[in-house]
């Protein structure tokens, strides 16, 4: 039998397309941390709204989050203001975190020794970088990528966008998922320019 993981103090980033097992593996570490007696919490951005104050797992798992975070709140201060003893800080759909959050999180690892493992998507429907998920990418000490494939098996990359079933280049970056006829399916890099229509150096490809 394996024994348990316990993370050190460290910001974590675990990067994957939508449907890639994110969220359940979340449930999981703080289902494995609360079985040894020991306190995670589990935060997501408020810009989030899927599941309202629960992250949903695509295998139906749901559970509450401890704590919304508010676009302008400073992690950091919250932590230390609304909480004693945690052991671990998990956070789901960390790509709508801002940069100035991610640095918070990254405070928290050094001055109170508490290990941050933080969940999210690289990219949006377009190809372009979250802030949340660029600045992870810059000063998280490890950097996992949680694979999934596209229809035609190969690894997929990218999250494509759908309204009404219709693929879609068009919009915000924020558009949630089950919301407003909105839904995603991920692709390689050679099915998202196939379903996008767009080449990736192309003088009419506009990725804001």
């Amino acid at each position: 039998m394996l024994s348990m993981v316990i993370y050190v103090a460290k910001l974590y980033f675990f990067y994957g397309a939508m449907n890639s097992g994110k969220t359940t593996r979340i449930l999981q570490c703080a289902y494995n941390y609360e079985e040894k007696g020991m306190r995670p919490i589990i935060m997501k951005p408020k810009t989030d709204t899927k599941g309202a104050d629960k992250i949903v797992s695509r295998i139906g798992a749901t559970r509450k989050v401890d704590y919304l975070i508010e676009k302008n709140e400073n992690i950091f201060d919250s932590i230390i203001n609304e909480y004693g003893h945690v052991d671990l800080i998990l956070v789901d759909e960390a790509q709508f975190l801002t940069t100035r959050q991610v640095n918070q999180l990254m405070d928290i690892v050094i001055d109170l020794d508490i290990p941050v493992m933080c969940y999210g998507l690289r990219t949006d429907f377009k190809g372009n970088s979250f802030p949340g998920a660029r600045r992870l990418l810059d000063i998280a000490h490890e950097l996992t990528e949680i694979k999934t494939i596209c229809d035609c098996g190969k690894k997929a990359m990218f999250n494509v966008r759908l309204v009404n079933g219709k693929v879609t280049t068009e919009g915000e970056s924020v558009a949630i998922d089950g919301e407003g006829k909105v839904t995603y399916t991920v692709a390689c890099s050679r099915c998202f320019r196939m379903k996008t229509r767009k080449k990736f150096d192309h003088p009419e490809t506009v990725y804001e």
